[in-house]
């Protein structure tokens, strides 16, 4: 029997929010959004865009339009995966193993960047996304493990000390790259390295194996896998836990309140999140320098925040909390939405960073919660969790692309935004802030 609450697992554990979360950092919000829009772009003599069209495998979109639909595609798929995958991970037994599966995808997938050019933007945009789902798809094997090795009272903060090592680890990252790309004559390379865009593609490559090298301590400490033969072929043992858990999910009144109201406020805080970068740049045309510096800022403050929303689920209980959280996050896209300038867009910012990391610990360790105590099937428990956010994704950055596409003006998107996190607040409301959360 695997003793819970112990400090080298629970350690390890959120070493991997320090592993994976690079990705959200370099990849979704700060160097290759940049990147990409420079790579499938065209400008004039004073650096005005003048043709954004990429030609994707003979199909022309718009770049912004390609980026928010790939970011769709990727997490729907993970949609369609994730309902045969975590049940079948908790029928034989293997939860480890299909952490590890995704984990190299996505490791591998940012390392391809480092080929990054014009040429061969198609083949990229596919990596980009495979990126996404390896991310996407190893987190629900992690976050099944939270109720497995601690106990929950331990919940809140483990969660939000996962997040908090998720933030330091990928601004190191960050700021190895940045001095590689703003200084390259420190690691020996010249501004022409930079210029041309080598240095950028270096720093895909770290994230690859950053992602890939830290992922190997809580591979190494986490509970090992214990193998069960499968009641018949994967399949049918697959749709048979699948059947079992959901009709559990679908007696839990309390679990699915809450994964509808998570539903609707988390398409307003992802789609934030993965399109907040193309927003500052393309509408507010705020210098890559900026950017950064924000993107550093919105890290940094999401730390404290992030335990202070564990603070505030001890005080008020966990809805209560959540409350809170979703209440400012709805005046986030109100603001942005009458933005011109770059400084209020970084009061914007760093509101972002105090809500970022608060409300997503505080989600998974709510979940967490609300699983049957001393189950065996927290992955596919978690795999559910995990298909209503990679829904919010997929959804709320299609949203985001098609308002865009049939306006032409990317304010009118983020007026939708607003709508999901009204309508998230809502639905929350329903659910009791009682004793079992804290």
């Amino acid at each position: 029997m695997f003793q819970k609450n112990q400090k080298k697992v629970l350690n390890a554990w959120c070493m991997y929010d320090w592993a994976n979360s690079v990705h959200n950092l370099v990849i979704i919000t700060a160097i290759f959004p940049m990147y990409f829009t420079a790579t499938t772009s065209e400008k004039d003599a004073l650096g005005n865009i003048t043709n954004d069209i990429v030609n994707f495998f003979g199909f022309h979109v718009k770049n912004s339009v390609l980026y928010s639909y790939t970011i769709s595609v990727a997490t729907l798929l993970l949609v369609l995966l994730n309902p045969i995958l975590t049940p079948l991970a908790d029928s034989s037994g293997r939860r480890k193993f299909f952490m590890k599966i995704f984990c190299y995808l996505g490791a591998a997938s940012c390392a391809y960047f480092y080929f990054f050019t014009r040429d061969n933007i198609s083949w990229i945009v596919v990596a980009f996304g495979l990126s996404i789902m390896g991310w996407g798809g190893s987190i629900v094997f992690y976050n099944s493990f939270l109720p497995e090795i601690a106990t929950e009272d331990r919940f809140d903060n483990l969660s939000a000390r996962g997040f908090m090592l998720g933030y330091v680890g990928s601004v190191l990252l960050l700021i190895f790259n940045l001095l590689m790309i703003m200084k390259p004559e420190f690691f020996g390379l010249t501004q022409a390295d930079s210029d041309s865009g080598f240095t950028a593609r270096v720093s895909f490559l770290t994230v690859g194996i950053w992602w890939a090298l830290f992922a190997q301590i809580p591979f190494y400490y986490l509970p090992k896998d214990q193998v069960k033969p499968l009641a018949g072929n994967w399949l049918s043992s697959s749709l048979h836990e699948l059947g079992k858990v959901l009709k559990e999910v679908r007696n839990n009144k309390l679990l699915t309140k809450f994964l509808t109201a998570f539903l609707f406020y988390d398409m307003g805080v992802m789609t934030v999140i993965y399109v907040a970068t193309i927003f500052a740049d393309k509408e507010l045309h705020i210098e890559k320098q900026g950017l950064i510096i924000t993107l550093l800022l919105i890290q940094l403050i999401a730390i404290p925040g992030s335990f202070l929303a564990s603070w505030l689920s001890s005080k008020l209980g966990n809805t209560k909390a959540l409350l809170i959280e979703v209440l400012i996050w709805a005046f986030i896209p109100l603001a942005a939405y009458f933005t011109t300038t770059d400084k209020e867009f970084y009061i914007i910012a760093a509101v972002v960073g105090l809500v970022m990391g608060g409300i997503q610990s505080l989600s998974r360790s709510t979940y967490a919660k609300l699983i049957p105590e001393n189950t065996e099937d927290t992955a596919s428990y978690f795999g559910f969790y995990d298909i209503v956010e990679k829904i919010a994704i997929g959804l709320g950055t299609l949203l985001f692309g098609f308002v865009e596409q049939i306006t032409g003006n990317m304010r009118n998107s983020v007026l939708v935004i607003l709508v999901l996190f009204v309508v998230g607040f809502l639905l929350l409301m329903r659910i009791p802030s009682r004793k079992i959360y804290n």
